[in-house]
């Protein structure tokens, strides 16, 4: 399908389910054209059909592992075949593994490395460059509140949303003269697919903690559009952040590692 530049364009990664649906249902109320982009080109072409009857938007659905080399570029070319200008992009795509390093399966953990960092900058830095030149543009990206704390059991997880978390915090200052807005969104427990990908399986302490992951995406959408350097949704998940910088990180370690077994 060819579309037009016409009006503002949004692109969400991880588009297919939870937090990626609720940026998309959040941005085409806001009259946001859409990309989106995961594997689950189904469940996408749904939530496309859906959007475009609810708001008369234009949706474009494309189907990209984004954990592989080179997907970043390739989905930056698609999108510039299209003719599309990306006013907003939502870095969401992301998994973990839970469990002993020692133990993961190599080929996950370097997928999920490629998602959560090198995807993600790529993609950054890329429709980063279009904003700038144009003076005008958002970046959202999805770290975790993991990022703030050393994880046991999600140890290399942990260390990627470090990694972003880091990335975004350093680029709302970079990009700003150049008029770009980049803002961190860093989630607590939510519910999602994430854990059952994950292979892990939550304890009665960890469920109490969940969050619904619509009140997640739009505390992020509304940082977003505040111009903010980044947001922990969740008074219990600012708490945490809060004690994070603060708490020994040998206790922060034995928490951790308590909580997420």
């Amino acid at each position: 399908m060819q579309t037009s530049n016409s009006g503002n364009w949004a692109l969400i990664t991880g588009a297919s389910s939870g937090l990626g649906v609720e940026f998309a249902h959040i941005l085409a109320a806001r009259r946001m054209n859409l990309v989106l982009a995961a594997r689950g080109v189904a469940d996408m072409e749904g939530l496309a059909e859906a959007l475009r009857s609810a708001h008369g938007l234009e949706v474009v659905v494309e189907g990209i592992d984004l954990s592989a080399p080179g997907a970043g570029a390739e989905l930056k070319r698609r999108t510039a075949a299209r003719g599309l200008r990306i006013d907003t992009l939502i870095n969401n795509a992301g998994f973990g593994l839970h469990g002993p390093l020692l133990d993961a399966d190599p080929v996950r953990l370097a997928q999920m490395l490629q998602l959560n960092m090198v995807t993600l900058t790529e993609l950054t830095q890329q429709y980063g460059q279009d904003m700038a030149r144009r003076g005008r543009g958002r970046i959202l990206l999805v770290a975790s509140l993991l990022g703030f704390m050393p994880a046991p059991l999600y140890a290399a997880y942990a260390g990627t949303k470090h990694y972003v978390l880091a990335l975004g915090e350093a680029l709302h200052d970079e990009l700003a003269p150049a008029g770009v807005t980049v803002t961190v969104l860093s989630p607590g427990v939510t519910k999602t697919a994430f854990f059952k990908g994950s292979g892990h399986h939550v304890s009665a302490t960890l469920n109490l903690m969940m969050m619904s992951p619509r009140p997640v995406a739009e505390a992020g959408i509304r940082a977003l559009m505040q111009g903010r350097a980044g947001v922990v949704p969740g008074l219990a998940n600012k708490l945490s952040a809060w004690s994070a910088r603060l708490a020994p990180r040998s206790v922060q370690r034995r928490i951790m590692q308590a909580l997420l077994a």
